[in-house]
């Protein structure tokens, strides 16, 4: 492979800077900057030059033997002072170097994944912790990044490649008598597997809201407070507040940090009958949303939510503008009833969160499912009886493939584009 360069800290004025090489020439970069040849992993402190002998700056060198290294190659850092000026400087310099370009997006993962350092699971999580925004995201994704998924995938594909070992020496020795009957441990096998995949797969909705942000939609009839209560909540002016009906027409947006869940509060368009075609659509959007939401907070003047909203069962109906209204209810103007409104909320989506499995993506349940069915039409066929074995082996064998492309082993070069785009230059 070449050698790649890039900035691996942010842009911008910083304390220190991170230029990261990765490939056969990284230990020749060092070499030519800092005029000395590295030894083992320790930092040193050396001046760095360019390649016409200008002082670039004095910098904290560390070097990583091929084996040792995030990307399984040689790899040099420089941490260098923070200021953009040197970091342009040391850039230019490693671009000067014969054979030495500047990384696309990802590409340092990416060679990680093709070196066998990490696997697509963990290169997932590892994007997903760079997002992450909240404690519960953070968690989830070192969770997948540490390899949980894999070694979990890992121990689920050594079961069934027993299992269809097994039935592989039936159908070879077909015509000899086999000393032991090997469908109940087959059937054991396939089953069990079977059963944890189905609550991998159960859980993955949850890790994905946990990954993606839980959705609370603020319902109500116009003039029941469900702007000024998100401006509650925001802190700010997040939406225009007024005493004449229909001012919201369209959805508007304010993400929080509940408790470690990321959550975003939508204020919707009051819902009423209306001659206004805007409104009217405002009105429908509001709706849709709603609907697709994980949770509704309904606003009222009666205790009863408006025929138009379809409620579930952790569904909050409330009364709004209880500072007018008068009894339990909430306020964005006073405040009354947010902090118990956030706690509810808070309470009702923690409850989902704990559900969550190590599974974060759509791919990932789509393999998961893919398994589960695999394994009960091997069940089926074994069922009907030992003649059946060869189709039942092909169905444990849909089921491997199915858990190796989760983690990367096989059909997935069409993923690996879209995944690494997302990724920074220097990662």
């Amino acid at each position: 492979m070449s050698t790649i360069y890039s900035l691996a800290s942010a842009r911008g004025k910083a304390g220190v800077a991170v230029i990261r090489v990765s490939g056969p020439l990284a230990r020749d970069c060092v070499v030519s900057l800092a005029g000395i040849a590295p030894s083992g992993r320790a930092p040193s402190l050396r001046r760095l030059h360019s390649v016409d002998g200008v002082l670039i700056d004095e910098a904290l060198v560390l070097f990583f033997e091929a084996g040792h290294s995030f990307t399984g190659e040689d790899v040099a850092e420089f941490q260098t002072h923070g200021s953009p000026a040197i970091v342009d400087a040391l850039l230019a310099a490693l671009s000067a170097i014969d054979g030495v370009q500047l990384a696309e997006p990802g590409e340092f993962t990416r060679r990680a994944l093709e070196n066998g350092r990490l696997d697509l699971a963990q290169v997932e999580g590892l994007a997903d912790l760079i997002d992450a925004e909240t404690e519960a995201q953070r968690r989830q994704a070192i969770r997948v990044f540490d390899g949980a998924l894999g070694d979990r995938a890992e121990a689920w594909r050594r079961d069934l490649i027993r299992a269809a070992a097994l039935l592989e020496a039936t159908i070879d020795f077909a015509d000899e008598d086999i000393p032991v009957d090997v469908t109940p441990e087959v059937k054991g096998l396939a089953a069990s597997v079977q059963a944890q995949l189905i609550a991998e797969a159960q859980g993955s909705h949850a890790a994905e809201r946990i990954r993606d942000g839980f959705e609370v939609a603020i319902l109500g009839e116009p003039n029941i407070g469900k702007s000024t209560l998100l401006n509650a909540l925001a802190g700010r002016d997040a939406a225009i507040t007024s005493s004449i009906a229909g001012t919201t027409r369209d959805v508007i947006e304010v993400r929080m940090d509940l408790n470690g869940l990321p959550v975003t509060f939508l204020d919707t368009a009051g819902l009423r009958d209306t001659e206004d075609e805007v409104e009217a659509l405002g009105i429908q959007r509001a709706l849709d949303r709603a609907e697709k939401a994980d949770l509704r907070v309904v606003l009222t003047d009666n205790g009863k939510a408006p025929s138009s909203v379809t409620l579930e069962r952790d569904d909050l109906v409330i009364r709004g503008k209880s500072d007018i209204s008068g009894g339990e209810g909430v306020s964005g103007l006073t405040g009354e009833g947010v902090t118990k409104l956030v706690a509810d909320v808070t309470k009702r989506l923690e409850t989902r969160a704990t559900g969550a499995s190590l599974a974060i993506r759509a791919r990932h349940r789509e393999a998961l499912e893919t398994g589960v069915a695999s394994l009960q039409n091997a069940l089926d066929e074994l069922e009907r009886g030992m003649e059946r074995s060869e189709l039942a082996a092909e169905e444990l064998r849909i089921a491997i493939r199915a858990l190796e492309s989760m983690v990367g082993r096989i059909d997935v070069e069409t993923l690996l584009d879209e995944i690494f785009a997302s990724f920074c230059l220097g990662k």
